[in-house]
């Protein structure tokens, strides 16, 4: 393994991260902690939490918004999948995924377990996961024939901050690396996109795989290479660790389903609101988009899942509610006659040029077909928080309290978003994880 991943990994601290890195780091917490919150009013969220209790038997390690304590990696697997249970996590372009739905939860278990409780340390480990699984996702798709999900890359990032919060030696912790790459979920993500399930980006998996892989390494276990660390083509992305931060690259997502589909939702809404329109003034919605975008192909979802992997649905619902929430992709807003008349007569194409440009530009075109025979269309459309075009801290909070107050109370989100924005400023993790970690 490269000297440079290791240095940097063991030997970062807290006053070698730039302010605007901290800053960062606390913003991605804060939202993820929201989206988790969220997630847990979900099927899939009680189903997974059940599972680790039933089948992680251990102690160390208290499970996100559930109380019940199990072993660090049935932990890790319960927050992943939490937070991947409602699709509204930031991500990163060039890994077509995401990295911190499995990283925090990750580190936040293997904290308890180790009692790791220095609240600086935390938030630099969660940096280091954000540099680590962003480059090691980058890899993959550089190296592999497959489209993999962000299980994969998470895998690699949780394993590398097990070995640092084991502080496992140099080759125990390239031997954790391998391993975690070696069982990662190599899951295909297109097959998730035609057919949606609970499976989804494989990022709880992930998690648990890193952080099982981390203790196996403490123990002797072997697995090394990573080739996705240690080939010689990608020894680009890793040479820039510590002056490239790529924590500052990761987008906001502000609608809870796949970024693929926020273009045309966005556009729609845009147009929804310069013309003072409403959903019966539309007759149909025409989308120009990119391949992976149209592949979101369910117009009729059942479950939630089916929801967020929807290009047509979410769409609809922005043009007849003006917004898409929590709410609006749970299977109990699906009847809307409305929302499904747009869904159902909606036309979805793709765009060589659109198709050209993506990963990095992520493009819609959408034209409104209006009752009175006029045409609308929005041209080229992005979605809203991209690094580019970076949102505001004061969107992040109010995102947030959109999802946790609902769940946790106005009085202890308000406490968790103070935590979090000083995080760092005090010394000690204590508070903080026990506001996250007792049962909603």
């Amino acid at each position: 393994m490269k000297t440079t991943l290791h240095d940097f990994l063991h030997h970062t601290t807290y006053h070698d991260l730039p302010d605007d890195v901290r800053s960062f780091a606390r913003q991605w917490l804060l939202d993820l902690i929201g989206v988790a919150a969220g997630g847990r009013a979900t099927s899939l969220s009680r189903i997974i939490h059940t599972h680790a209790a039933r089948h992680f038997g251990g102690d160390g390690a208290r499970m996100l918004f559930d109380g019940r304590e199990v072993s660090p990696a049935g932990a890790a697997l319960a927050g992943g999948m939490t937070i991947d249970a409602l699709d509204a996590h930031d991500g990163h372009k060039l890994t077509k995924g995401h990295v911190g739905c499995g990283v925090f939860p990750s580190l936040l278990a293997m904290s308890q377990a180790e009692q790791r409780h220095d609240a600086q340390e935390f938030l630099t480990a969660l940096v280091l996961g954000y540099e680590i699984g962003t480059r090691a996702g980058i890899a993959l798709h550089r190296t592999a024939t497959d489209y993999h999900t962000s299980g994969a890359w998470i895998a690699v990032a949780v394993a590398a901050l097990g070995a640092r919060v084991l502080r496992l030696n140099a080759t125990k912790t390239r031997e954790a690396i391998g391993i975690a790459e070696y069982h990662g979920p190599r899951s295909q993500m297109m097959r998730t996109i035609d057919h949606p399930t609970m499976v989804k980006d494989g990022s709880g998996w992930g998690a648990m795989a890193g952080v099982s892989a981390a203790y196996l390494a403490q123990e002797g276990f072997t697995g090394a290479p990573a080739l996705t660390v240690e080939q010689g083509e990608v020894a680009d992305l890793w040479a820039d660790l510590g002056s490239n931060w790529r924590i500052t690259e990761q987008y906001f997502k502000a609608y809870p389903v796949c970024r693929w589909a926020q273009p045309p939702l966005q556009a729609v809404l845009n147009l929804r609101q310069t013309h003072g329109l409403t959903s019966r003034d539309v007759a149909r919605i025409d989308i120009t988009t990119f391949h992976q975008s149209r592949r979101l192909a369910v117009t009729d979802p059942k479950t939630t899942e089916e929801a967020q992997y929807s290009t047509a649905f979410p769409t609809a619902v922005g043009m007849v509610r003006g917004t898409c929430g929590p709410a609006d992709v749970n299977e109990a807003s699906f009847s809307n006659p409305e929302i499904q008349r747009l869904a159902r007569s909606m036309v979805i194409r793709e765009s060589d040029t659109y198709n050209a440009a993506f990963p990095a530009k992520r493009i819609a075109d959408v034209t409104l077909v209006l009752n009175d025979g006029r045409e609308l269309r929005s041209g080229p459309t992005e979605a809203l928080g991209d690094p580019e075009n970076p949102v505001s801290l004061d969107t992040v909070i109010s995102k947030y309290y959109a999802y946790a107050e609902p769940m946790l109370g106005q009085a202890r989100a308000h406490d968790i978003q103070t935590h979090v924005l000083s995080l760092g400023e005090e010394d000690d993790l204590t508070a903080l994880l026990s506001l996250l970690t007792t049962a909603v």
